[in-house]
């Protein structure tokens, strides 16, 4: 997801920026080698552990990270969307049947759970909402105008829902624990996204896009205020939760410039791309490391 974010917020500057320096190939081939091989381990563990595979999606916050599969075919789409619509389609299609089944999963198991309690709440929780508000950003161009529709009323409803429960968690009960502190980032992600997915169904940016865009970037400054705690953390694979988000908001913010021609916005967005390829970078680095010290995938991480 971070890739494939990073990979659409290049596309976008070099659109806005009337630069194409030739990085998209690259960014988009590299996106989906990740998400090849990674999907590729993940079906290996499901055939050899199927048991452990059943466990997560019971678990009370690795069932939530499911829909990162679908959620990356939908971005796979949108990045393939501007060099051959002919492979965003089938990306798309399967990417939102897909995630439909996931949403419906887990709502379901929040529903009927015998075993979910408050600490169990973290941003995580919003990735499926997310996912259903990424439908849009190709769905339209492609022609499935009142599907994408009904994916952003879904997402908008569960991200109001969730956003509340979430702030009582934070406020209220025990700081979240250091593996998972870095998910705080996700917040930025559903306005973010849901301010792109809405100037693709309405083609404007109004009232309700002002509102989703303008709460994503205040988001964005006060997760920025804590980089000091950010920084002190252990490295996890959670890490990976800061780079999707910054993207998304890269994003909306390279968008808000090439919709009102307001200077201060490209600012913005080319100083957050900036900042999403540093980061980016630096996960990279950082997984290789740890994968070479046989430090993730461990209990805990």
């Amino acid at each position: 997801m971070g890739l494939t974010g990073l990979t659409i917020a290049w596309e976008k500057a070099q659109h806005v920026f009337s630069r194409d320096i030739g990085i998209t190939i690259w960014l988009v081939v590299l996106s989906s080698i990740a998400f090849t091989v990674i999907g590729l381990f993940y079906t290996a563990k499901l055939i050899l552990y199927r048991k452990a595979v059943v466990s997560e999606l019971r678990h009370p916050v690795k069932l939530n990270f499911f829909p990162t599969i679908s959620i990356s075919l939908l971005l796979l789409a949108i990045a393939y969307l501007a060099i051959n619509p002919a492979i965003s389609r089938p990306l798309w299609m399967a990417g939102t049947l897909l995630h439909l089944f996931f949403t419906l999963y887990v709502v379901s198991v929040w529903m009927h759970h015998e075993h979910f309690e408050v600490h169990h709440m973290n941003p995580a929780w919003f990735i499926p909402a997310v996912g259903n508000v990424l439908v849009p950003v190709a769905g339209v161009p492609l022609g499935f105008v009142d599907v994408s529709w009904f994916f952003f009323s879904t997402g908008m409803v569960f991200w109001g829902m969730l956003m509340t429960i979430v702030f009582y968690r934070i406020l209220f009960h025990n700081p979240i624990d250091d593996r998972l502190m870095p998910t705080l980032f996700i917040l930025i992600a559903p306005p973010a996204v849901g301010f792109i997915a809405y100037t693709r169904l309405t083609g404007d940016i109004d009232t309700i896009a002002r509102l989703l865009y303008f709460s994503g970037l205040f988001l964005t400054l006060l997760l920025f205020t804590q980089v000091g705690r950010f920084a002190k953390l252990e490295f996890f694979l959670s890490w990976w939760a800061y780079s999707f988000p910054l993207a998304a908001i890269c994003i909306a913010s390279l968008v808000f410039y090439e919709m009102t021609d307001k200077l201060a916005f490209g600012y913005i967005g080319a100083g957050l791309l900036l900042i999403v390829s540093s980061v980016v970078c630096l996960l990279m680095i950082k997984t290789i490391v740890a994968i070479s010290k046989h430090r993730i995938c461990l209990p805990g991480h």
